[in-house]
């Protein structure tokens, strides 16, 4: 018996799964960590908290474990973050994460000056506010000390593996969200590091998810107690390793993840890009492609509701009275951009609204209003990758959001499309795990990998999705109304 080592660096907490190659999860463990807000719309989280976490946290989940038998390890995590080293490999400042705000200037320079049409030819993605390079832009013009002491660029999942390796690297999935990569022709792209200020010798090693980037430093085996002959997967992005755990690996597969944000993720055989389109067109942890649209808050919108206006944490208890007979008949709505919105609408200026408010409205329906933004916000990204001719007929649903029975009920309908839920819900940790079964040579290639298990399909009601197709056509003529007053709130 051999064990795996599944990792998934998310926002809030790090979760680590423990699995035997027949994909079973014997053990699981979550670390949990701060974000800092320290300015209006900026996010960052020190690195040294994720590595603490990582390595507290593999003390726990190895406990009681033959840890001779431990042969993997694999690292899934979130995308976009910058984080930067110096010359000894020291951590310059914070990391500045995936959902910060700060950079909506030299994303409009990229956008504009530059121009989207450049952008796709070089990267196949257009600019925005979360991706890599218009950080590095905004470190140069607002941080020109930090960014002159620059010896390292990397993404935090690979801050990760380079603890546990002394290894720079950076698989192709995740490098993909920098708007750095030449996505078409799996490297570096020269001009965007040109116009960013950087050169090659200062970003991370390209390797495939699947690969073994080295094996762990001697001292890092000691500390965790594991042989140094432990092999260390390339690794994904969060959405890429959740696509390996949930099986979305052949050509038209879609996977959707209601978390912290929400994606719809479409493997894809063939590169594609358009960039009419507010979409990301990215390499998958399989070597091939994907499409994928995401939107900044999801779970997180519900969240943020029961804690801050409700004062409750019980989550479920807030939607025990949201019925199926209610499902398309609430007059309210609301648009869930508390951290601006990426796609399709790439606005940083974007706030969250309810629209629809009268005396008589209940928490309730306010509840069932923020279920559906976030459904509708997830059908805009359907939409816009269905208008590239991608046929979605199902999907498998994972994420926190994927607990609730009644906003699978209010997705499946919204969408118009079956979905599908997991047994094992731990996506990015579970395919994590499958990468490092790869890199240590235990599975020779994703075809072998075990098959997933489905626990429910929600259908939808032709009823009930007719009500929400009007319902999302009213949703749709909310936007673009009040964009423009956006700036001048913000300002």
């Amino acid at each position: 018996m051999r064990y795996f080592i599944g990792a998934d660096l998310g926002t809030s907490a790090l979760k680590l799964l423990l699995c035997e190659e027949s994909g079973k999860t014997v053990a699981s463990v979550s670390k949990e960590y701060c974000v800092y807000y320290p300015s209006p719309g900026h996010s960052e989280q020190e690195p040294s908290d994720w590595w603490n976490a990582f390595s507290q946290g593999m003390l726990e989940l190895t406990k009681g474990i033959d840890k001779s038998k431990i042969v993997g390890i694999g690292v899934a995590g979130q995308m976009h973050g910058l984080v930067i080293l110096d010359e000894n490999d020291c951590v310059i400042r914070p990391a500045i994460l995936w959902n910060d705000g700060r950079t909506d200037k030299e994303t409009e320079y990229l956008n504009k000056v530059i121009g989207t049409e450049a952008l796709t030819g070089m990267t196949a993605n257009i600019a925005f506010a979360g991706f890599t390079a218009p950080k590095l832009l905004w470190l140069k013009n607002n941080e020109p000390h930090n960014f002159k002491r620059i010896a390292k660029i990397m993404l935090p999942k690979d801050y990760i593996n380079y603890k546990l390796t002394g290894v720079h690297a950076c698989d192709y999935s995740d490098a993909s969200g920098m708007l750095l990569l030449d996505v078409k022709n799996r490297c570096w792209s020269r001009e965007m590091l040109k116009i960013c200020g950087v050169n090659e010798c200062q970003m991370p090693r390209l390797t495939e998810s699947y690969q073994s980037i080295g094996s762990l430093l001697p001292e890092i085996a000691s500390q965790l107690g594991l042989s140094p002959e432990t092999a260390v997967a390339g690794g994904a992005g969060d959405n890429a390793g959740a696509a390996v755990g949930m099986g979305t690996l052949s050509n038209g597969k879609c996977n959707i993840s209601i978390g912290t944000s929400g994606t719809v993720f479409v493997s894809s055989d063939k590169f594609v890009c358009d960039s009419k389109n507010a979409l990301h067109y990215f390499c998958h942890a399989n070597g091939k492609h994907h499409i994928m649209g995401c939107i900044l808050s999801a779970a997180s919108c519900h969240k943020w509701f029961c804690n801050n206006v409700l004062h409750t944490d019980d989550y479920s208890g807030t939607q025990k009275a949201l019925t199926e007979a209610l499902l398309g008949k609430n007059t309210v709505y609301f648009l869930p951009y508390l951290m601006g919105e990426r796609s399709p609408i790439n606005d940083t200026d974007a706030t969250g609204m309810f629209i629809g408010l009268r005396p008589d409205t209940s928490s309730e329906d306010m509840t069932l209003a923020i279920l559906e933004g976030v459904a509708f916000a997830i059908r805009d990204n359907l939409e816009a990758i269905k208008s590239m001719g991608v046929p979605i007929s199902s999907a498998t649903v994972c994420g926190g959001g994927a607990k609730s029975p009644v906003w699978l009920k209010i997705l499946a309908n919204v969408l118009n499309i079956t979905l599908f839920t997991p047994e094992n819900e731990e996506g990015p940790s579970l395919g994590a795990a499958y990468l490092a079964m790869m890199a240590s040579g235990a599975c020779m290639g994703f075809g072998d990998l075990p098959p997933l298990k489905t626990k429910t399909e929600i259908c939808p009601s032709p009823e009930i999705a007719a009500l929400y197709d009007e319902k999302y056509r009213k949703f749709k003529k909310i936007y673009p109304h009040i964009k423009n007053l956006y700036k001048e709130i913000k300002e």
